[in-house]
């Protein structure tokens, strides 16, 4: 691919940009070429969406040029960029359930005829994007019906439908499976074919390695080079990104205990229309041990962690907690037996987005107990230092942090209760290279301590290499159980899909 300027789609030079207290962007180089797939890595906070609301018009710079389709232009809003053919896919979906496919993909720009909706026109229309995208749904059929894999391709069609030439995508797989992932990637190439800028995000390397012909590497707001994706390794982009080597390793030390400190027994579970979430699921898990609880997106792992932790208080079953039976009705009875819970969506479930990271910390130590100020401003600056969270001050609201130091923040609040449980569902989701180390190094902590400790995970080399066991869900029940010397990802794939008993 030519390097030539008219090659080139859009380009900033020298970009800078400040929010009180950080300098967010250091004057950042970045330019897309006509048809290519561009990815944009790096730590959280190291500027990758900030310069991404520049090009999309949410957020003006402070200094520096930006130049599209050869002509210097200022996006002063969103409308603006996406005139000119930008669109942005946001990791967090901006799409409204209840309303059609077709409703949301025209939101506010819907055809008209006489001072009316033009319905036949307006899923006509969005029946052609779908095509374009790949998705054989219904116009007519309500958002909230659809997966999240296809949810994702209904923002994508969205996008398209402003004419876009450049459209970036955040993090666009974070919440799907393998399969819709691979639906995705081939919407993405088909986009290329057609010329199609895209400008791809994401903290898995391995989907730039699959799917990019060229990445830019940010650090603390600063670029660190943009390279051929042929011409580097993974490694490579690490140490641009981290400033030093990461390795995935499990610690020397690990020897789980013998004691069985956590037992489920007959967990089951229905849905308000009577139909059967979880049926019989039962496990034990050993004081010291990590527990790998595997299988695909539905197979009935969030809910078993719900329904352990009080979020289901209709499900039937056993929990037992160093031996004793524990009655548990809601989340404060799960915390009050010793058992803590990192939900999958820390934002809506997990976090208390406006208040500052110390009393965050401190949410589920209180029991009904007011710590004062200073207490919980050492807390706080206690969880600072020790998990490296990027924060201004134990007051900063957590919505401010980025998505890796608010699962930081949250891994705090449960080391501060040290519990004889800890179920983490999905904990490095959204979360970059050198984070996801910190957060497996504190699991590793928590279970070196006596913790037993409950990992789900999509990511299936992240559950092999936390997990001394993993047992695996399909439909709601357990399909099968592998020990450490058995698993690999071709066994708990295989157990999930149910092609292996």
């Amino acid at each position: 691919m030519s390097a030539s300027t008219a090659d080139t789609l859009l380009s900033l030079r020298g970009v800078h940009k400040r929010y009180p207290g950080v300098h967010a962007l250091k004057g950042v180089d970045f330019a897309v070429r006509r048809g290519e797939v561009h990815a944009v890595v790096g730590e959280n906070g190291a500027g990758k969406t900030t310069l991404m609301q520049i090009l999309a018009g949410v957020h003006r710079p402070d200094d520096g040029e930006l130049t599209f389709d050869g002509r210097t232009r200022t996006f002063a809003t969103e409308r603006e960029a996406q005139a000119a053919g930008v669109a942005i896919v946001f990791q967090e979906r901006s799409l409204f359930g209840p309303l059609s496919v077709a409703e949301n993909v025209f939101a506010g720009r819907h055809p008209s005829r006489f001072g009316v909706v033009d319905f036949p026109r307006l899923h006509a229309d969005t029946a052609k994007l779908l095509e374009r995208v790949g998705l054989t749904v219904d116009p007519t059929a309500a958002v909230e019906t659809l997966s999240p894999g296809e949810q994702q391709l209904v923002e994508i069609a969205k996008a398209l439908s402003l004419n876009a030439r450049l459209l970036i995508l955040d993090e666009p797989t974070a919440a799907l499976t393998p399969a819709e992932t691979n639906t995705l990637f081939g919407v993405v190439r088909g986009l290329k074919s057609q010329g199609v800028a895209v400008v791809y995000i994401s903290h898995r390397l391995e989907e730039v390695f699959a799917l990019a012909d060229r990445v830019t590497v940010l650090k603390d707001g600063e670029g660190q080079g943009t390279f051929a994706v042929r011409d580097v390794t993974p490694q490579v982009l690490v140490r641009k990104m981290v400033g030093r080597d990461v390795e995935f390793e499990r610690p020397a030390d690990r020897t789980p205990g013998n004691k069985v400190v956590f037992e489920v027994t007959g967990l089951t579970d229905r849905d308000t229309a009577g139909r059967v979430r979880l049926t019989d699921v039962s496990f034990a898990v050993r004081a010291g041990e990590i527990l790998g609880l595997g299988g695909l997106v539905g197979a009935g792992r969030t809910e078993t962690a719900l329904g352990i932790f009080g979020g289901r208080p209709g499900c039937g079953g056993e929990v037992r907690v160093n031996g004793k039976p524990v009655r548990i009705r809601s989340p404060q009875h799960a915390i009050a037996a010793g058992i803590g819970y990192l939900p999958e969506d820390r934002k809506d479930a997990g976090l208390f987005l406006d208040m500052g990271l110390a009393a965050n910390v401190a949410a589920a130590t209180l029991r009904g107990v007011v710590l004062n100020d200073a207490e919980q401003d050492r807390t706080g600056h206690r969880y600072r230092e020790k998990l490296r969270i990027a924060a201004r001050g134990g007051d900063e609201p957590v919505r401010a942090l980025s998505g890796g130091n608010q699962q930081k923040v949250l891994l705090a609040r449960w080391l501060e209760v040290n519990p004889a449980v800890l179920i983490v569902d999905e904990p490095t989701r959204g979360v970059d290279v050198g984070a996801k180390r910190e957060v497996h190094a504190v699991l590793f902590e928590l279970a070196r301590k006596g913790t037993a400790v409950v990992v789900i995970s999509s990511d299936l080399p992240e559950l092999l290499a936390l997990a001394d066991r993993v047992v695996v869900l399909r439909a709601g029940r357990v399909a099968g159980e592998l020990s450490r010397e058995r698993m690999t990802e071709e066994a708990v794939i295989a157990l999930s899909s149910g092609v292996a008993r």
